[in-house]
């Protein structure tokens, strides 16, 4: 029995490189929906910071936050599709 170890050093590296990122882009999806709503709740929930007569860029942040954190779990998604595209076909 012979075995392939340069194959299997790539398919040890290349499967730890995309569960680190993976793991990393859930990570960072999860502190950004946090962002927002710490952002969300010290404007009130009303897109305004409360007692300041609004702020903009507050709700902004907030909304880049949310965004951020929705593209970081879309990357996510398409990683389960795509392996389970690769193990169905």
């Amino acid at each position: 029995m012979n075995i392939d170890w340069a194959a299997l050093g790539s398919v040890f590296g290349v499967s730890l490189l995309v569960t680190v990122g993976l793991v990393g882009a859930f990570a960072l999806g999860i502190a950004g929906l946090s962002r927002a709503s710490a952002a969300t709740a010290r404007d009130g929930g009303t897109g305004t910071v409360a007692g300041t007569g609004g702020d903009a860029a507050t709700s902004g942040r907030a909304l880049l936050h949310r965004l951020g954190a929705y593209t970081c779990f879309g990357v996510c998604l398409a990683a389960v599709a795509f392996g389970i595209y690769v193990i169905v076909a």
